[in-house]
């Protein structure tokens, strides 16, 4: 509700696609920033802008209005339900299969123990950081925080690899491996939030077999639905019927993982493989391809934009407490500390005694962004004295990753293949 108006669903979705697009043009127009990165900068500004007014003109209760409209919003049912089905097929459907081949045991590797290794590891350090600023935090929250840091987001990964100039083999292992660590680190932070909902004792068991069931299941969703796709778009000729086809898919398919206790973002990210690689190969004509990627394009694009004015929103929802800036500010060296661990110990132990360089770590390690779908799973949180501590660290992580990893990840990585260059000749 915001001026005594009560916000539809609709006026919901109507607000924040005309303020998308608004900051878009802008930051387009004049900014000439990333659009993840614009769309975060604006939306944090405008949020201070926000938190202002308020000041200045305490009768308003602008923020007040604010706040309960961002509160209004189910992210967890949005996210789950709805945008993260949309964004990991169409991020999908751009990752080159031959060429994720070539980089199958680091993807799997990485997207599996490297997820669990480094949701340890965030878990562990954010609780005895939280301890020593001042937060009693149960230990299970502290890994709930851990299981929704540690994915990469693909949107976030693949808007870097398209400015950065790395092999072809490079980009579709990192983005492979961010659409599959996204679809396992939901998995796990399913598991997790569930137990810390419950209050019962964390069994690493039963766990280990939630665990298996929901990947195992998306997997072998993802495989029927985008092969029975596939089959449908090669037996006809008509893009609008094939485009029908691949939306009904993502809904379709994300539905139906739920009932029978699939990971739905595992089985979209296998399904855009599918529809992505043979689909385009051998079951489409040269227009449908064309169709197919630009209306695929433009979601992604339309679910980005929001996603990430929202991280920057989200400041106006966070309490006003010292210590909670110095906790996420402690928080962005542990995440890198994890990734990077969960990223060279992995890649150490599946090829003993290979060296892989500097560009290959530097591009999984500082080009692993977190972006809106650790926010959302955040914002998802139920309300309790976990939740804003939880929220407050994930906002500024993700405001790190994105502005500095994000804004610097290209120029970092020139100078590394220009000096292994230099020293090779």
């Amino acid at each position: 509700m915001i001026g005594g108006l009560r916000l539809t669903p609709f006026d919901a979705a109507a607000i924040l696609i005309v303020l998308a697009a608004a900051l878009g043009y802008f930051n387009y127009r004049y900014l000439k920033l990333p659009s993840s990165i614009g769309l975060t900068v604006m939306g944090a500004i405008a949020s201070l802008l926000v938190v202002g007014i308020d000041r200045i003109l305490p009768g308003a209760d602008f923020a007040r209005d604010v706040v309960r409209f961002i509160a209004g919003i189910d992210f967890h049912t949005t996210l789950m339900d709805g945008m993260l089905s949309f964004l990991l097929f169409a991020g999908a459907l751009h990752v080159d299969w031959g060429e994720m081949r070539r980089g199958r045991w680091p993807i799997i590797v990485l997207s599996t123990i490297g997820v669990a290794l480094s949701s340890a590891l965030v878990g562990g350090g954010f609780l005895l950081l939280a301890r020593a600023i001042g937060f009693d935090l149960p230990a299970i929250w502290c890994f709930v925080f851990g299981a929704l840091i540690s994915p990469t987001d693909p949107v976030s990964v693949m808007g870097v690899l398209k400015r950065a100039n790395v092999s072809p083999t490079l980009e579709a292992t990192v983005a492979g491996e961010s659409l599959f660590n996204d679809g396992v680190g939901v998995v796990i932070f399913t598991i997790l939030l569930a137990s810390a909902l419950s209050g019962d004792a964390f069994s690493m068991a039963h766990a280990a077999e939630l665990f298996a069931v929901e990947a195992g299941g998306g997997v072998l969703l993802g495989l029927i639905v985008g092969w029975l796709a596939f089959r449908m778009m090669r037996s006809i000729d008509d893009y609008k019927v094939e485009v029908l086809i691949s939306l009904a898919v993502v809904m379709g398919g994300y539905a139906i993982a739920r009932p029978l206790h699939a990971s739905g973002p595992v089985a979209m990210a296998v399904a855009g493989l599918i529809i992505g690689n043979a689909g385009v190969a051998h079951a489409m004509s040269e227009t449908t391809r064309d169709y197919l990627h630009k209306f695929w394009d433009l979601i992604d694009d339309i679910l980005n934009t929001v996603l990430f004015l929202l991280i920057g929103l989200e400041v106006v929802t966070i309490p006003a407490d010292l210590r909670l800036l110095v906790l996420g500010l402690a928080a962005i060296p542990l995440a890198l500390v994890a990734r990077s661990l969960s990223v060279l110990l992995p890649l150490r132990a599946i090829r003993p005694g290979h060296r892989y360089g500097r560009v290959v770590p530097v591009t999984l390690i500082w080009g692993g962004l977190r972006g809106g779908i650790s926010i959302a799973l955040a914002l998802g949180l139920p309300d309790g004295p976990a939740r804003s501590v939880i929220l407050a660290a994930t906002y500024v992580v993700v405001l790190f990753s994105v502005i500095v990893q994000g804004g610097t990840i290209k120029r970092v990585l020139e100078r590394l293949t220009a000096a292994d260059a230099r020293n090779q000749s």
